[in-house]
């Protein structure tokens, strides 16, 4: 498979600017989050932006491998939209939970996104198996990010 470059970086860019942004708009809150008591497990602060730059070039990676597949385009299409979707609510979920401190509505919204997600990687295996395989980390993380959520609600309710 020969790479596509002007249809691969702004793959990759999508995810990485919209993550990008939302950490920006975040930061403070992201700060004051520090100080909270935090559920076992919690990783340092600085290991959230390099799982979540993974997470991202993986995902833009993935959606690549959909956009430039052969199949049926209504496959392709459902499956970007899906993609599209779980990216915006992925978006505002930092804003939810650091910003708004908003924890419960954060762990609500956590597990719709879940949700949202493993559709969206169904999604993807069916037009490529392998963009599926790519978003399995995320669901993983989000799973994680969910127990996380939900330990910091319970310890600063």
């Amino acid at each position: 498979m020969k790479l596509d470059w002007k249809k691969l970086l702004p793959c990759l860019a999508i995810p990485l600017a919209g993550g990008g942004l939302s950490a920006w708009l975040t930061h403070r809150g992201m700060q004051e989050f520090q100080n909270l008591p935090q559920p076992p497990l919690s990783p340092p602060g600085w290991a959230f932006s390099v799982a979540w730059t993974i997470l991202y070039l993986l995902m833009g990676l993935a959606s690549y491998l959909v956009y430039t597949d052969d199949g049926p385009r209504a496959g392709i299409q459902a499956a970007l939209w899906s993609y599209g979707i779980q990216l915006a609510m992925n978006f505002f979920w930092p804003l939810l939970f650091f910003n708004g401190q908003a924890f419960l509505a954060a762990a609500i919204w956590l597990a719709a996104l879940l949700v949202l997600a493993a559709g969206t990687v169904l999604r993807f295996y069916h037009v490529r198996p392998a963009a599926g395989k790519l978003m399995a980390p995320y669901l993983v993380w989000l799973v994680f990010a969910l127990y996380l959520n939900v330990g910091v609600y319970l310890l600063n309710r």
